[in-house]
């Protein structure tokens, strides 16, 4: 049996080059979901019930990134909220369906309401299941619809979804903050090497980074490793759009406002929105509320803007094709952070 050696976002970092960038201005950092979707801000909300409804998907349009309206409640509630967001002046609407049961009938709604956008997701898409939903929507809806698939981990899972007609593929499996996948399974590739798996493929699918993204610094890698765009959950959670209500813990001056923010993959959003429960792939928690979330999504975009300047680049295409990666050890990822505050 042979073994190679994979990185995730802490074994790596890229290396600084000479730039005559004078303002994060002239950076674009934008990036093409297909001919037809263009983003100034390469951030996805995921489809979970503690992430994105219609003020989330709202709020992400409005910073010029792209939110997905999860798809655990009836089909009228979801093909509502669809709806309400789709009022808003150049609103791209973006909602997830599963690949079982209802899926065609809900995709087929929801595109009536206007989605644009239909996000196939389940946690294994390198799957049969996966190949019939796709063909099923393709063979069924206008080919307008841009379909967004996953998730997968490796080259042959992406080129396949590629293959079977997936216009965007979400890629990587476990390494989400509330995902637990890999411990319960034993499965699973480090994020970055996902990317920079997937990234090898000559298909024209676009490569979103989903898991594992936890500052503007995690962006830029995965955008520098090949991904086109990056979808994140828990960098914000906690924010006004989420849905849920604002929970107070603690006890007097030392009370917090909090809400909660769950895998779907969990045992309590099994239990919610099926009524049972199989594999436990996922945590529930609660975070602190943050405020709203254009604030979130702003620095986001400074920090992703400021990465691009430091390798001199003027543009996620260019920083692909002149990003040069390093190996760091745990020292050297200890010596990147704010190591004062330990002392």
């Amino acid at each position: 049996m042979q073994f190679r050696e994979t990185l995730t976002y802490d074994d790596v970092l890229l290396v600084p080059q000479y730039s005559n960038i004078e303002s994060r201005k002239e950076v674009e950092i934008g990036s093409e979901l297909n001919d037809k979707f263009y983003f100034n801000l390469p951030v996805i909300s995921s489809p979970m019930d503690t992430i994105t409804e219609a003020e989330m998907a709202i709020a992400m349009c409005a910073a010029g990134g792209l939110g997905v309206i999860h798809r655990y409640n009836s089909i009228k509630k979801q093909c509502d909220m669809v709806s309400r967001a789709w009022d808003e002046s150049d609103f791209i609407a973006a909602a997830a369906v599963g690949i079982t049961d209802d899926f065609l009938k809900r995709a087929v709604s929801l595109a009536t309401s206007g989605a644009k956008i239909l996000c196939l997701d389940v946690a294994h898409g390198h799957h049969i299941l996966m190949e019939r939903a796709i063909k099923t929507l393709r063979d069924k809806l206008d080919s307008s619809i841009h379909i967004m698939a996953g998730n997968v981990a490796t080259l042959e899972g992406f080129n396949d979804l590629s293959d079977w007609g997936a216009d965007s593929v979400r890629c990587n499996i476990g390494g989400g903050s509330i995902c637990s996948t890999r411990i319960q399974t034993g499965h699973g590739v480090p994020g970055l090497q996902t990317i920079l798996d997937c990234a090898q493929s000559d298909r024209s699918a676009k490569i979103i980074a989903d898991g594992g993204i936890r500052s503007s610094g995690d962006i830029v890698k995965a955008l520098a490793a090949g991904a086109d765009f990056v979808m994140v959950g828990s960098l914000l959670a906690g924010t006004d759009e989420t849905p849920g209500e604002i929970v107070t813990t603690g006890a007097h001056h030392l009370q917090n406002q909090r809400k909660v923010y769950r895998g779907m993959a969990s045992k309590d959003a099994q239990m919610e929105w099926r009524g049972r429960s199989s594999s436990n792939e996922g945590v529930t928690t609660y975070v602190d509320c943050k405020g709203p979330v254009a604030n979130i999504l702003k620095d986001l975009k400074n920090g992703i803007a400021s990465g691009l300047s430091y390798s001199g680049c003027r543009s996620i295409c260019e920083l692909q094709s002149k990003t040069t990666f390093i190996r760091q050890t745990g020292a050297g990822l200890n010596e990147s952070k704010t190591h004062i505050l330990r002392k």
